[in-house]
């Protein structure tokens, strides 16, 4: 997705830089696959003793002992496979059985109201988890020419990614060849759960 302002962060909270990291974490390592440069980053987390704490120190581990070329085949093998990977990240996959339908549509129109332009170096469908998850980063940050309330977050989020994203999670921690990926499956389910729980109690 496209930014076309940068927020001036002391007028963000650390709560909400937070969300907005883990957001753009998850958009990274469900995006493409892990070079070096965020192996050596994941290895470096620490993690409180909290379910999702505890989530990110087991990625860190595992991250310490999985290769650059084991987590790209782990990639390969999840997301894109010989004629389809094990997994398929859409939403429209996962509310309709198929992929580029209304869901997609939907999403759009969403992102035309709140002036999200896709990218131009996107090449996948813009409800794969990867880049709704970078749209929620935007939001948070403010990084889409205005700010977005926590009522407009949280609608985008409930109509975008709630209602499908933590299934895809739960796939992904019991996917057969997720070793590295199970982990992220597990970060994943906990802070949309998270964050269900948060933007309901808030609004």
């Amino acid at each position: 997705m496209e930014a076309v302002e940068l927020p001036n962060l002391a007028d963000i909270s650390e709560e909400e830089l937070s969300r907005a990291r883990v957001y753009r974490l998850l958009a990274r390592l469900l995006g493409a696959p892990a070079d070096e440069g965020l192996l050596v980053f994941l290895r470096k987390l620490n993690g409180d003793d909290s379910p999702l704490g505890q989530g990110l120190a087991a990625l860190s581990d595992v991250a310490a002992r999985v290769s650059v070329e084991e987590a790209a085949q782990e990639y390969h093998d999840l997301f894109i496979g010989v004629t389809r990977g094990e997994l398929l990240p859409f939403a429209s996959h996962y509310l309709t059985g198929f992929l580029n339908e209304k869901p997609l549509a939907e999403l759009r129109d969403a992102m035309n109201t709140l002036g999200i332009a896709r990218s131009e170096a996107a090449s996948e469908p813009e409800d794969h988890i990867a880049s709704l998850c970078e749209i929620m980063h935007g939001l948070i940050m403010g990084e889409f020419g205005k700010p977005v309330s926590l009522a407009d977050q949280f609608q985008f989020f409930q109509n975008h990614v709630e209602n499908w994203s933590i299934k895809f999670f739960q796939d992904l921690e019991a996917a057969k060849s997720a070793r590295f990926f199970m982990s992220i499956g597990l970060i994943g389910r906990l802070f949309m759960e998270i964050e269900g729980e948060a933007f309901k109690i808030a609004a």
